[in-house]
């Protein structure tokens, strides 16, 4: 998305504009598309327009210009990849140009990253290693028009239309809100969206106006960016001055009996202990931890992850990926000279 703001300034030109604003905030020639005729988009259009108050044949006439992406179909219906181990995973975003691109973004938006930090208590480097580790900071944010997406993904994929379908709702109901052409804005395969990668239903749940221009956007301005990721974190419990990991040393035959089965903390450190595990920082035996073993470069890692590494794990379901956002923060602020 290269400039929302000219894009509202066109939409409020004119009576057209204006009517058009009140459907979606977007101007949606009839023409003929690969849904037109579906039954689904008849029905999902007849749900926005009873219980949302979208006009009934404006949406018709946007779902003509909505495209079926194969594309989509085939890349998430792709078997999975081999599991990666750590020393395999870790390389794939701890590089040397994440890092220099990581503190090029942290000096460029410094004053942002600050008041983000002393509004929501989530530290710069987090904000800057989660928009890095997603897109890059910015430098990929998506191809494919987000409506394809989510239209492709909530009609034509069983096993998750039910899900997609209900962002494709979140989806009209943010363009509506923030008066945005939905057939203009891009985004991943699944519909994430912008710098963070949001979900339409993440973007109206956390997503904030950090710079009070009246508007969020986080595909073109990183200042909304940066808000929306510290305000994603502090609503999911991000603890302010709270550590993320704990490296654990380990002996006893029963130390694997310790690792968490999923990512909720459903032990503790003091059932850790008792089985082998002990924290190289002095933790109080109550605080719920996410014990996981990696497999890094020199053998095996044990590790608890405390609350803020789960805080983490609900942006992404993944010890992995918590780990390298975490592992990439510490380096960023290295990288600063420790500033």
């Amino acid at each position: 998305m290269n400039d929302l703001k000219a894009l509202r300034k066109w939409m409020q030109l004119g009576a057209a504009g204006a009517a058009l604003v009140g459907l979606l905030g977007a101007a949606v020639p009839a023409t003929s598309g690969d849904y037109e005729g579906s039954p689904q988009v008849a029905e999902f259009v007849a749900e926005m327009t009873r219980d949302y108050g979208f006009a009934g044949e404006q949406l018709v006439d946007l779902f003509r210009e909505v495209e079926r992406k194969q594309s989509i179909l085939d890349a998430i219906s792709r078997p999975a990849e081999r599991v990666k181990t750590w020393k395999e995973y870790r390389p794939i975003f701890i590089t040397p140009a994440r890092i220099q691109k990581g503190v090029n973004f942290w000096n460029q938006h410094a004053d942002a990253l600050a008041r983000a930090e002393k509004e929501y208590g989530v530290p710069a480097q987090v904000i800057v290693a989660i928009i890095g580790v997603e897109t890059f900071y910015g430098g990929n944010t998506g191809n494919f028009r987000v409506i394809d997406a989510l239209s492709t993904l909530g009609f034509d994929y069983p096993p998750r239309a039910d899900f997609f379908r209900k962002q494709l709702k979140e989806f009209l109901l943010l363009a509506r809100e923030e008066q945005v052409d939905p057939l203009v804005l891009k985004g991943s395969y699944a519909g994430a969206m912008g710098l963070p990668q949001f979900m339409p239903s993440s973007f109206r749940s956390f997503a904030v106006d950090f710079d009070g221009d009246g508007h969020i956007d986080i595909w073109s301005n990183p200042v909304d960016a940066i808000g929306s990721v510290a305000s994603y974190f502090k609503r999911h419990g991000w603890v302010a001055g709270g550590r993320v990991v704990s490296r654990a040393q380990v002996r006893g035959e029963r130390v694997d009996e310790g690792l968490t089965q999923g990512l909720d903390p459903v032990k503790n450190v003091g059932d850790l202990r008792a089985l082998g595990w002990a924290s190289s920082e002095a933790l109080r035996d109550d605080v719920p931890v996410t014990a996981f073993k990696l497999e890094g470069d020199e053998g095996a890692e044990y590790w608890m992850g405390l609350p803020n590494f789960y805080v983490i794990t609900r942006y992404n379901r993944s010890v992995m990926y918590a780990m390298s956002v975490h592992q990439l923060s510490e380096l960023l602020v290295n990288a600063r000279g420790g500033r």
